[in-house]
């Protein structure tokens, strides 16, 4: 699974709670086991940054934390660019994106995106906020590859951390176990399992 944020300065005022509970889902991917993870972040002028592939993520939650942001523009088109090399690369099921804003064409988004499609690859958009324009890409880049877009209140770190869980479970054990799993998880969880197709 490929764990993709903004870090650019827009999450400023969230971030250090944002990145703790974020940092957990590798925590909870270790649990869960069998599960290689990779991180990535864009941030500043041009930044773009990516950890190598682990099989014990609870390497890459020290790595996350100690991510700061920077001004700069959204990167959205090249990280997901980068979730193609890797899905051509080897099988790559997911990639959860955490995210507030979006200053590229969506357009450019969505066609990546249709690209990841044919890999096989599903797109978690989870964002933070509520820009309208990036609402409108998530939602379709979610779509395009039979992922999930859901809103998230960086003020209740439960929300997110509940999601990613939710991710990491489908990352390991397929649609079948993301349905068990929702079960018994809260309603954000379910509504996120309901567009995974």
């Amino acid at each position: 699974m490929l764990f993709i944020m903004d870090a650019t300065m827009s999450r400023q005022q969230t971030w250090d709670q944002a990145l703790g509970v974020q940092a957990q889902m590798f925590e909870v991917t270790a649990d869960l086991g069998g599960l290689d993870v990779q991180l990535a972040y864009f941030r500043g002028h041009g930044e773009f940054k990516s950890s190598g592939w682990v099989d014990d993520p609870r390497g890459l939650a020290k790595a996350m934390t100690g991510v700061q942001v920077r001004g700069g523009h959204t990167q959205i088109r090249r990280a997901l660019r980068h979730a193609l090399k890797e899905a051509q690369a080897h099988s790559l099921p997911a990639v959860v994106y955490v995210g507030d804003c979006m200053e590229e064409a969506a357009d450019d988004v969505c066609a990546v995106a249709g690209e990841l499609a044919l890999h096989g690859t599903r797109a978690f958009m989870f964002q933070e906020g509520f820009d309208e324009t990036a609402e409108a890409t998530f939602k379709e880049v979610a779509r395009l590859t039979g992922g999930a877009f859901v809103r998230f209140d960086a003020g209740a770190a439960d929300q997110l951390r509940a999601l990613l869980r939710a991710v990491a479970v489908y990352a390991t054990g397929g649609h079948r176990q993301l349905e068990a799993h929702a079960r018994t998880a809260p309603a954000l969880v379910r509504q996120l399992t309901h567009q995974v197709r």
